[in-house]
């Protein structure tokens, strides 16, 4: 009994503080896109080929689909056959919250001042949680920052483990790019505070030269991967998809107006205030990190959680500085009387049902349905699916996904698979708000339409004598084309 009295408040805190920030990633697991990753998991498990001939969708049927987040999608599918929602629920849960404690470590301080600054952190990266191969590259890169910060604070390094970790990332996810790219930030950074004296324990150059060594070798490790050489294709073949920022909202510069920027406009003061609050400024590499997530932030929505990931740690070590320096910091207890302990466990206690009442609340199949219900055009695919209507199908490009993974009879137009339809997405956008639709509708020999109800296409369809609606509810309608 007597191991228990080591629970201390400052441990008790550090594990309510690990329960909230699971909580806060715990959600209803729905995405767009979350249905044509677990549809490619499955088609890889059932053909154990990454890369394929396109059979999803119909404008791009035999194309190569260079498919750059097979194991995630293996992942997500084995925890989707074990658990369904809940599996999914916790693989989003599991990794936000481990990547912020890699956050924390990387960091310094008390927890109590980390789990304050955490929770905001944790608030702006949440904005794009979601059972997607991202949610890798967030908790790849929060390890990939604990490493860089442990050799900067540490002046040892845990360097042995970057092969492995940017290879797993390279075969879960085309973010992986933004590996090498803190890496070249940490690099340019250290050798500037080197070379002007910056800072007050800049990284020695042999240990700069180790980090460059390891990096080069791991880039030669990246091709063993189902895509060979195309590997390093995969991250610009996305950025450069022209209208990217244009049509898709997630890759749009985030509205401050709303609610899920919020957690990031708070995280953005509190590294004001710290700044401002210390007696130094922050070193080469600190800015570089923080100027660089700043700017991507900005520029769109989906690079939020980068923000946190090199905010978060800088924050918490310029408060510490402030705090110890002016003798705020509280002491350390290595045991803790029993009353207290019983105290602490209850807490614990508490905050451990909650989360699990929680999690039962997101997962329930009622929770589930409604979401679903709410964001899918259910009863428009389950009348799709009963009828024996034929022809190439238009659909809302949101819908893609989920059409892919519950209509199957029916390939699609386009989906979220932005790398794959870069030459449909303008069509797409030309068919949905324009007079030339019927243009666009005759290129792809479109004979069904399942869109949106309330939007500009389908009232021009209703006005139209060669299409006749078939379905329609609040949120979809169905259209056929009466041509022979």
């Amino acid at each position: 009994m007597s191991f228990m009295l080591g629970l201390t408040t400052e441990r008790t805190a550090a594990i309510i503080v690990t329960l909230l920030l699971f909580t806060m990633a715990t959600r209803v697991s729905v995405d767009p896109d979350m249905w044509w990753h677990l549809r490619l998991g499955e088609h890889i498990a059932e053909t154990g080929l990454p890369v394929y001939a396109d059979v999803f969708s119909h404008s791009r049927a035999g194309e190569l689909h260079r498919n750059h987040a097979w194991l995630a999608q293996i992942v997500m599918l084995g925890l989707w056959r074990l658990a369904g929602h809940l599996g999914l629920t916790l693989f989003v849960a599991i990794l936000g919250a481990a990547g912020m404690i890699f956050l924390c470590r990387a960091g310094r301080g008390r927890i109590y001042m980390q789990g304050f600054i955490l929770v905001f952190g944790a608030a702006c990266a949440a904005a794009f949680w979601s059972p997607r191969p991202q949610m890798f590259t967030f908790l790849f890169s929060a390890c990939l920052v604990y490493l860089l910060f442990y050799l900067k604070r540490n002046g040892r390094d845990q360097l042995r483990w970057l092969p492995l970790l940017l290879w797993l990332w390279g075969n879960c996810h085309g973010g992986y790019i933004m590996g090498f790219v803190l890496i070249a930030a940490f690099v340019l950074g250290e050798v500037l505070n080197n070379a002007f004296s910056i800072g007050a324990s800049p990284v020695p150059d042999h240990k700069i030269r180790k980090l460059v060594a390891i990096t080069l070798l791991s880039l030669a490790l990246m091709p063993l991967n189902p895509l060979g050489l195309d590997v390093f294709r995969i991250p610009f073949d996305t950025i450069g998809i022209s209208g990217l920022r244009q049509y898709i909202q997630e890759w749009q510069s985030p509205d401050l107006g709303q609610p899920f920027t919020w957690g990031f406009v708070i995280l953005l003061l509190l590294l004001v205030a710290a700044v401002m609050a210390s007696r130094r400024r922050l070193d080469a590499t600190e800015s570089i990190f923080v100027g660089g997530a700043l700017c991507l932030a900005l520029l769109s929505g989906r690079n939020l959680p980068y923000f946190a990931i090199a905010a978060v740690p800088i924050t918490t070590q310029l408060f510490d500085e402030t705090l110890t320096r002016r003798g705020w910091s509280l002491p350390r207890r290595g045991r803790e009387r029993p009353r207290r302990v019983v105290i602490n466990l209850i807490l614990i206690a508490l905050v451990a049902l909650g989360a699990l009442l929680h999690l039962k609340y997101v997962a329930e199949e009622n929770t589930v349905a409604a979401a679903i219900s709410m964001n899918w055009p259910v009863e428009a695919v389950r009348q799709l699916n009963a009828s024996a209507l034929k022809g190439n199908l238009f659909n809302d490009y949101n819908w893609g996904g989920y059409l892919i993974f519950a209509a199957r009879q029916h390939p699609v137009f386009i989906d979220g698979r932005t790398d794959l339809h870069r030459d449909t997405l303008p069509d797409y956008v030309a068919a949905l708000g324009r007079p030339g639709w019927r243009d666009i509708f005759a290129k792809w020999d479109i004979g069904i339409a399942l869109i949106e109800s309330t939007g500009y296409l389908a009232a021009q369809l209703e006005a139209s004598s060669a299409w006749r609606r078939e379905y329609k509810d609040d949120m979809a309608s169905i259209f056929v084309s009466t041509a022979p």
